[in-house]
């Protein structure tokens, strides 16, 4: 196999799925079928802003709201989304405020925290008392901060690459993702191509074609990101004070919290050679042997593409089929 897992087990899947698109959805043996999946575009009005989310599966099944990286919009979750529709789940995958189609705010109401109260007016709007997070870079730290804030209402989280203090060499990739934000490029073609061509993101796939198409839009002379670098830089900024501090305080504080099942998925590539690791070994290995009952597993992927990996999509609709 090509991930490694600690303590994730398998399950029958048994969903009543609406048409819709046709995803794969794993069988009881691991193999993935075909399954049709309802999608629905929408916007929720916050005190702090709208937000703009998309939906997956059924709006009566039990709700799992997914939130993407620093930079990231809800296309992020394209690929695991209709997966996870398709054993059952209400799959609801947010632009965070400054992101994708969602309100760019004013300064100041950035940051893990504040993006963790979102989540929490999400539910609320959709009409869920409990609910289930999973999150993806920056937005496992959101999940964190959110199990800080009232961790009674959450059934269940899942992490992807991020649970601690990443490597520090890998502020150079990063760095150099950001570096788009702002930036007008002749045409959407241009703007894809330069991301298929950094070579970070491999295997390409339509998923990351739609991801950047979707993250485009038209300006004066072409089109620019979405993502708004100020949102960026204060979110960024809150990460970097949560990064400062030892193994027991700062974003390692947040561990203490997390008193619902928890699953957190490490990609074992680093972005490009040399450069580190977001969820580095040590972490992963703390994480498990600190937070009680949390299920491990390691997925032959790096930060980027362990959103698009079939091993990702199935550890995390068996350990959501446990519950």
């Amino acid at each position: 196999m090509a991930r490694r897992c600690v303590g994730v087990g398998t399950s029958s899947y048994g969903a009543s799925i609406a048409a819709g698109s046709q995803v794969d959805a794993p069988a009881v043996d691991g193999v993935w079928h075909h399954a049709a999946v309802v999608e629905a575009e929408f916007d929720i009005q916050l005190e702090s802003g709208r937000l703009h989310a998309k939906r997956h599966g059924s709006p009566d099944a039990p709700l799992v709201l997914c939130v993407p990286g620093l930079s990231a919009n809800l296309m992020s979750f394209e690929f695991l989304g209709p997966r996870l529709a398709a054993v059952g789940l209400q799959v609801v995958v947010l632009d965070l405020r400054g992101r994708g189609k969602s309100d760019a705010t004013v300064v100041g109401s950035y940051g893990w925290v504040k993006h963790a109260a979102d989540l929490f007016g999400v539910a609320d709007h959709i009409g869920a008392r409990r609910f289930s997070l999973i999150g993806h870079s920056m937005g496992a730290a959101v999940t964190m901060a959110a199990a800080a804030q009232d961790a009674t209402r959450l059934d269940r989280i899942a992490l992807i690459d991020l649970c601690g203090v990443p490597d520090p060499s890998t502020s150079g990739p990063i760095g150099a993702s950001v570096a788009r934000l702002g930036v007008v490029f002749p045409s959407v073609e241009a703007y894809i191509d330069l991301a298929r061509n950094a070579g970070v993101i491999a295997p390409w796939s339509d998923a990351w074609e739609q991801y950047f198409r979707y993250d485009a839009r038209p300006v004066d002379g072409g089109v620019q990101s979405r993502t708004s670098a100020v949102a960026v830089m204060e979110d960024a900024m809150f990460g970097q004070g949560a990064f400062a501090f030892g193994d027991s305080a700062g974003v390692y504080g947040l561990w203490k919290s997390l008193t619902m099942p928890a699953l957190v998925i490490r990609a074992r590539r680093e972005m490009t050679a040399g450069t580190g690791y977001i969820l580095t070994p040590r972490d992963f290995e703390r994480f498990v042997a600190t937070v009680p009952g949390a299920k491990a597993v390691e997925v032959d992927a790096n930060h980027y593409t362990v959103v698009t990996d079939d091993d990702t999509a199935l550890a995390i609709t068996e350990f959501f089929a446990v519950g």
